[in-house]
């Protein structure tokens, strides 16, 4: 196991120096657990970096969901063992509460979740992101990843048919976007291999037969999606409230509970309302100097014409890859300018995102797993659909105009996820749990944090202060409209009011949102919980540091401990 890998010889030595029995009976439960997660998700292993598994693929049978239940639930009763907390040292004393939660997760997941009967896409981790990996990241030689690629290949009929006997009642959104993302997987194996097969031509070669092979079943499976399963897709999307406070729970790790998100979620919509039309108002008279007190006064006229005005300027299908490159660069060294955080040495590329991965955001940050060595980071951006009208990839780009490109890019990558992410793939441990179980709503909030702080500091002036806001609003609009959704029957209708209306976005987003926020469940609630206890978190140590507060100090604190619930972070920062 890559376990020892992770600690250097120093780290061992304090670890064993320190270690109680208790410890070292946690830290084989731990490794036995995490042992047989990997073991039963090759895919996550390999998007964790370890590549033991790369030849293998997830086994959805009724079968092996037993087994996978059976072992979580003798773990889960291990851990009762673990109560007392000052039994434990170190990391430990947090990672013991982790690894509790993503155990219950699981055991939630397979008993009453159930996502392999009417999520189809469950499997395209195995039948296109599983194939991605090996492709994208230059982990191993090609001579080392091909036969790797073609076992995968090899294994996609057994999972499509694994697929095809397990779903029913799917929703019909998710049906849909599967049958989107399958035609991504075919593009991807018919097409997208040729970066490693022609690393080593031969190899290339042998494995053409396979090649063909898959992207037919897959052409079979998308004909199945479509003419089979569509028709009879009559699930409901809307997870239900009780599934989905559970689902929340183990999501966010927050102590928060569904009721205070809302309560908090509505409070902070009224406030940025205020900040942005404070912040949009010397930008009117600038743009518009002969408007009257009566227009001024008009605060969601104000606003929505100085975004109006901001959206001219953006770019289009053929250039925002290299806009978002510049980008990438400007932010880097505003960051390093203004001593906001250490910034690592690490690769960061920008790209196209892969076709089989559209669908559910318009970029993403693909970092290397944490037991990766020397991964390269994809800063990911999505053009428009080729068969969008011209109206509608305006409205897409006036969404995301040269000023939003530039916040987005904070989120995504500088100092967001990509900083934060290199950062957490640093932390050391005497087990795996920390990297293997990381929260999106510390990850999350990070980044919607770093905007506020990068706005707070004068990137991109006031321009780009309206675009943070707006993505603020964004944030909370995401929270309103998860929780409507899924526990209260929201509308869409109501959604794409709220959205566009108090949250100030063009229709195009609003219509995206509307699909992923069918499509992800909980996650979108992440945004807001993460950055509200980020924000609360730095002004506890303001209080606590006065005028000896260092920002640089305290943003290196944050995200040395790995990417752990935020309550856990308050803990060992003793706040």
């Amino acid at each position: 196991m890559k376990r020892l890998l992770l600690l250097g010889s120093c780290a061992l030595a304090l670890a064993s120096a320190r270690a109680t029995p208790q410890d070292e009976q946690f830290e084989k439960i731990a490794h036995d657990y995490i042992e047989g997660l990997l073991q039963s998700h090759p895919e996550y292993a390999t998007e964790l970096g370890d590549h033991r598994f790369d030849d293998k693929l997830t086994d959805y049978s009724a079968q092996a969901r037993d087994k996978e239940l059976a072992r979580a639930k003798e773990t889960r009763q291990q851990l009762e063992a673990f109560n007392d907390l000052s039994q434990l040292t170190g990391p430990n004393k947090v990672d013991v509460r982790i690894l509790k939660d993503n155990v219950d997760n699981e055991i939630f997941g397979i008993e009453e979740l159930k996502e392999w009967q009417w999520n189809p896409l469950v499997y395209n981790e195995s039948l296109a992101n599983s194939i991605y990996l090996l492709v994208a990241r230059d982990f191993a030689p090609a001579s080392e990843r091909i036969p790797n690629l073609r076992k995968r290949m090899e294994a996609i009929p057994a999972v499509i048919a694994q697929a095809r006997a397990n779903l029913q009642h799917c929703p019909k959104i998710y049906t849909e976007t599967a049958i989107e993302q399958t035609q991504g997987a075919i593009s991807l194996v018919r097409e997208g291999l040729a970066p490693l097969l022609n690393q080593a031509p031969q190899l290339g070669k042998d494995v053409a037969d396979t090649q063909d092979k898959t992207a037919k079943a897959l052409e079979e499976y998308k004909a199945w999606l479509q003419k089979d399963l569509l028709p009879r897709s009559d699930g409901d999307f809307r997870l239900g409230a009780d599934k989905f406070r559970k689902k929340l729970r183990f999501a966010l790790g927050s102590d928060l509970s569904m009721e205070e998100i809302q309560k908090r979620a509505e409070a902070d919509l009224a406030q940025t309302q205020k900040a942005i039309y404070e912040t949009a108002l010397p930008l009117y008279k600038k743009y518009f100097p002969n408007a009257d007190k009566a227009t001024l006064a008009d605060k969601k006229k104000v606003t929505t014409a100085v975004l109006d005005k901001l959206a001219e300027q953006h770019p289009n299908d053929d250039t925002i890859v290299s806009y978002a490159q510049k980008v990438v660069r400007e932010a880097t060294d505003f960051t390093k300018a203004h001593a906001i955080v250490t910034v690592p040495d690490k690769p960061l590329d920008v790209i196209v995102m892969p076709e089989f991965k559209r669908g559910q955001g318009v970029a993403y940050c693909d970092s290397p797993g944490p037991l990766e060595q020397n991964g390269k980071t994809f800063f990911a951006v999505e053009p428009t659909p080729k068969d969008w009208s011209k109206q509608r990839k305006e409205s897409f780009f006036r969404e995301y105009n040269n000023y939003m490109i530039r916040d987005l890019t904070v989120h995504e990558a500088m100092p967001g996820h990509y900083l934060q992410l290199a950062h957490s793939n640093e932390f050391r441990a005497p087990t795996l749990v920390r990297a293997i179980f990381q929260s999106g709503t510390f990850i999350e909030g990070w980044a919607v944090y770093c905007e506020q702080m990068m706005a707070e500091l004068g990137y991109g002036g006031p321009e780009v202060k309206m675009q943070q806001l707006k993505m603020r609003l964004r944030v909370i609009c995401n929270a309103i409209i998860d929780q409507g959704i899924h526990a209260h029957n929201m509308s869409e209708q109501d959604a794409m009011t709220l959205m566009m209306t108090e949250g100030f976005q063009q229709e195009g987003e609003a219509v995206a949102k509307w699909k992923r926020a069918r499509l992800s469940s909980t996650q979108l609630s992440t945004y807001f919980v993460g950055v509200s206890e980020h924000l609360e978190l730095r002004e506890r140590a303001k209080a606590r540091d006065g005028d000896k507060f260092n920002l640089k100090q305290y943003n290196d604190t944050v995200i040395s401990f790995g990417s752990p619930p935020v309550k856990y972070v308050r803990e060992l920062m003793g706040l």
